[in-house]
């Protein structure tokens, strides 16, 4: 039995916990860039956090994992979760990153969340699954939520730099479609520790050759603990535990959460100010995910 056949066996109330955990992931994925910002600003850089952010949550998931007596995946699936964190996760972090020194953050931002767009493609080519009018008004929305709330920061930027954006979408697409296989008959802790693990060992291996850049105060090193552990640990375990209960195609609509949780944080941690786009922004999202909620509650249980 395939991926897709066993989320329709699924229950009505299991589907919708799919959809509640995507959502908890997308928040914590959300709340990432606050953290950043907090640990930019103790003195550390991309390269030394995303070092640190891998390796942290590696060592407290391998952890717990021991304290539990878990196993890790074998075989096929090994290699599959390894590729994903090693090659995956760490080629569309650097995409994406590279692709913020070359063109206007709110360009990348808005091409990296063309990427529910690839995924419902990527879940129609490769699972059959049909494209219902439900699903283009939940994209539809998702996508004009996202617009309006990161906005565009004027200018076109660096050809190489919007391919790069384009590139990271491309690729956190497959590492969904990827993922929704992968995990079918794996653990959802197991397989996070995984990915994390093998993004760690790369990301390790770049700083070994760049260096580090620690944060130089306790607020910054604070920021970097929450990065790993929610924003990596917490967002990547509910991910995979969503992804078990809900198809790709939703779940990659229902994490375009992450924006309105970013500014909803900005506004109350950093005091930025709200404006009636981002506020009619985060209303189309959350009526996106409504609808999406409310399909997979109707879902048919065969």
């Amino acid at each position: 039995m395939n991926s897709e056949s066993k989320i329709l066996k699924l229950g009505h109330m299991d589907r919708l916990m799919g959809v509640f955990l995507i959502a908890v992931s997308a928040a914590s994925f959300g709340a990432m860039a606050i953290f950043a910002r907090i640990a930019y600003e103790a003195g550390t850089n991309p390269v030394t956090v995303l070092f640190l952010r891998f390796t942290i949550a590696a060592i407290f998931m391998v952890a717990i994992m021991a304290a539990k007596d878990m196993a890790f995946p074998r075989g096929r699936p090994l290699i599959t979760l390894l590729c994903m964190g090693g090659l995956g996760y760490v080629g569309l972090s650097l995409a994406f990153f590279t692709a913020l020194t070359m063109a206007p953050a709110g360009l990348v931002a808005i091409l990296l969340y063309l990427y529910p767009a690839f995924v419902t493609l990527l879940a129609t080519i490769f699972f059959k699954k049909p494209v219902t009018i439900l699903t283009m008004v939940a994209l539809s929305l998702s996508l004009g939520g996202t617009i309006l709330i990161v906005g565009l920061d004027g200018g076109r930027g660096e050809f190489l730099g919007i391919v790069l954006a384009i590139t990271a979408a491309v690729l956190y697409s497959i590492y969904i479609i990827v993922g929704s296989k992968a995990i079918s008959d794996v653990d959802a802790f197991a397989a996070s520790t995984t990915v994390i693990i093998a993004a760690g060992v790369v990301f390790s291996a770049i700083v070994a050759v760049k260096g580090v850049k620690f944060p130089a105060t306790s607020t910054g090193w604070v920021a970097v603990l929450a990065i790993a552990l929610i924003s990596t640990a917490l967002a990547i375990v509910t991910f995979f535990a969503g992804l078990k209960r809900i198809d790709p195609a939703n779940a990659s609509m229902i994490s375009t959460l992450e924006p309105v949780v970013t500014i909803a944080l900005a506004i109350i941690v950093l005091g930025e100010t709200i404006t009636m786009p981002k506020i009619l922004g985060g209303v189309m999202i959350l009526a996106a995910v409504a609808l999406l909620a409310k399909s997979e509650a109707n879902s048919e249980v065969s």
